[in-house]
């Protein structure tokens, strides 16, 4: 299996343990992340959540990623 090579926030990155065809959600739990703590931007446009599963990775997409963490008081 051939590693998939993305621009992940300004930054190239390699991920071993998927493939090109990965789907966004696939490459979320990779990182780790929560996946309702999350927005995506792939390619200039943004990727709403419900279509994650459906949106298929390529080598040399760019990616940028929020991730919200709560915290602070009011």
């Amino acid at each position: 299996m051939s590693s998939l090579n993305l621009i992940l926030n300004g930054q190239q990155r390699s991920f071993a343990a998927l493939a090109p065809e990965s789907s966004l959600t696939s490459l979320v739990t990779e990182l780790g992340l929560k996946v309702d703590r999350v927005a995506i931007e792939r390619n200039g446009e943004i990727v709403p959540r419900s279509e994650w599963d459906v949106v298929f990775l390529q080598n040399g997409d760019r990616l940028e990623m929020v991730h919200f963490v709560g915290g602070g008081s009011l």
